[in-house]
């Protein structure tokens, strides 16, 4: 993962918390048997500096695992070391204690089974200890909830279901530092300023280097983007690129029950950070997911917004079509240009108009020809294309998938120019943009792989 904050003042704390480990003021205390793989590999420290309600700060820190705990000299969970940092101590989400008790119905069991194997490798036996490992899993990891930015307590079922397509995450998702200290902030009305992870281990001899290190992709990649309301995929000082879900709008809408969106989290998980009220480069339809990128800055705002008013900036997307394309004629590569204007008695249709519609210019090609596994079961062959958009219409690269002046093939799960069965979504993803950064001048090429 892309560090969702800034790091350099989390990081002073976390040096300091290392000093302090040093010392001796605070320690690390097994509280749990520790497993056999997980012996002498040290563990995650983290520490996230926030602000109050009042503007104060509150440095928050924390280790990864449940097997091991920090503890201070005076036993308590808010304290100050000799270099002057005030520590309040996140403990983990589900303690160590819960785990075993949701372990231990099935337990006896699986060991019995694992004997039972040993003498006669038979492929029930491995089943059903499967079956019984992924049960007692299940009753673990139900136990996780995790207090997000927007106020809600999200169990960890909901947010694989957001972010993991429903299945089992791995071991040990929810015990790293990041989610600890990041639910114990929401939980408390805290809002993260800085972020900062290192891997430590008992210095010895000159080995004293503690480098930092972002949240882990395969356990944190799952849980923060719902904590935090945003997947960010870069994030500086000027910019933020995030990676928009598909069912999110990009800018508030007209009316109460269309106030989120990605701008909106943007302006909430950053606050005063954000110097505009429309941070949004540029927009994404809701149904559409993929690469969007957002502004701190005014500069940094005006000058992007040059860049895309002066196509300078490249985009691709992905989409999943409705049929098979060369079966229909199409050309593996090509480019079309389309004529569309608003249909002002159906809003916000586009139609085709060659006298009175804006020019909207697609290169495009086929990736391949695949079956199309549909949420009721079913299956259907699909047509896999990479869009190049050369100009920025509304629905342009749907119109162009479904009007019959393009493919006449729409997009799989388009609700305005196609059909959307239930549990389908729009199979189109913005997945790479390359621009010059507003400030650094630096030429930046973000992709963002398609999940579908």
């Amino acid at each position: 993962m892309f560090p969702p904050f800034p790091q350099e003042k989390a990081a002073k704390v976390l040096y300091s918390l290392i000093q302090s480990l040093a010392s001796g003021e605070t320690a690390l205390v097994q509280v749990s048997r520790e497993s056999e793989e997980r012996k002498n590999q040290g563990v995650m420290l983290g520490a996230l500096v926030c602000e109050d309600e009042n503007g104060n700060e509150v440095n928050l820190i924390t280790n990864s695992g449940i097997a091991k705990k920090l503890k201070t000299e005076n036993g308590k969970r808010k304290t100050e070391n000799s270099a002057g940092f005030n520590f309040q101590i996140a403990g983990p989400v589900v303690s160590a204690q819960e785990i075993e008790n949701a372990l231990s119905e099935n337990d006896a069991e699986i060991h019995a089974l694992t004997e039972k194997i040993k003498k006669e490798n038979s492929r029930e036996l491995r089943e059903l200890r499967e079956k019984l490992c992924s049960s007692s899993l299940e009753k673990v990891y139900a136990l996780y909830e995790f207090h997000c930015i927007d106020g809600k307590l999200r169990s960890l079922k909901e947010i694989c279901g957001m972010y993991n397509k429903e299945k089992l995450p791995p071991t040990g998702t929810g015990d790293c530092c990041a989610p600890k200290l990041l639910d114990y902030a929401f939980s408390h009305k805290l809002r993260p300023v800085s972020l900062a992870e290192t891997k430590y281990k008992t210095p010895s001899g000159n080995n004293c280097s503690f480098p930092l290190v972002p949240p882990c992709d395969e356990r944190c990649g799952i849980i923060l983007p719902a904590m935090l309301g945003l997947r960010i995929l870069w994030r500086d000082d000027s910019i933020c690129v995030v990676n928009k879900q598909s069912g999110v709008l990009s800018v508030p809408g007209r009316g109460e029950d269309k106030q989120d969106s990605i701008e909106s989290r943007f302006r909430r998980l950053f606050g005063d950070k954000v110097e505009i009220k429309q941070p949004a480069v540029h927009r994404l339809d809701m149904e559409t997911s993929g690469i969007m990128i957002l502004a701190f800055t005014k500069e940094a705002h005006r000058e992007l917004n040059r860049q895309f008013e002066a196509k300078e900036v490249q985009k691709e997307y992905t989409a999943l079509l409705d049929g098979v394309l060369p079966k229909m004629g199409i050309a593996p590569h090509g480019q079309m240009e389309l004529f569309f204007r608003l249909d002002v008695e159906n809003r916000p249709h586009q139609i085709w108009d060659r006298e009175n519609g804006k020019s909207a210019v697609t290169e495009w090609e086929i990736s391949g020809v695949e079956r199309y596994h549909a949420p009721d079961g079913t299956t259907r062959n699909a047509t896999r294309v990479l869009f190049k958009p050369h100009t920025g219409r509304t629905h342009q690269l749907r119109l162009a998938a479904a009007d019959s002046h393009g493919f006449n093939c729409p997009i799989i799960g388009d609700t305005l120019y196609g059909k959307c069965e239930k549990g389908e979504r729009l199979m189109l993803h913005a997945k790479k943009i390359s621009f010059k950064h507003p400030v650094t001048k630096e030429q930046m090429t973000i992709e963002c792989r398609e999940e579908f």
